[in-house]
């Protein structure tokens, strides 16, 4: 199983979507909030090079976010990252 990392705020909608999809999948991940942390949200952009929550890794991959997320469920391509 491929260690998943969600970047994320309480407030975010899109965040909320995208760790109701991996819990409902029973797929357990590490949670990093960047509210009220610039710290950590420049670590998460320079890594992504993105500024918007959520940003997702399965394993090494950067998978995006919510909606790239949700793209590789319809397409049938979630489950083998997550299992790899």
């Amino acid at each position: 199983m491929s260690q998943v990392v969600v970047y994320s705020s309480d407030y975010c909608p899109y965040c909320m979507r995208a760790k109701a999809l991996l819990e409902k999948k029973g797929i357990a991940f590490e949670e990093i909030k960047v509210d009220g942390k610039p710290q950590v949200r420049a670590e998460m952009t320079k890594k992504a090079g993105r500024t918007s929550v959520p940003q997702i890794w399965i394993g090494d991959k950067h998978v995006g976010g919510c909606d790239d997320l949700f793209a590789l469920e319809r397409a049938g391509k979630l489950d083998a990252l997550l299992h790899v």
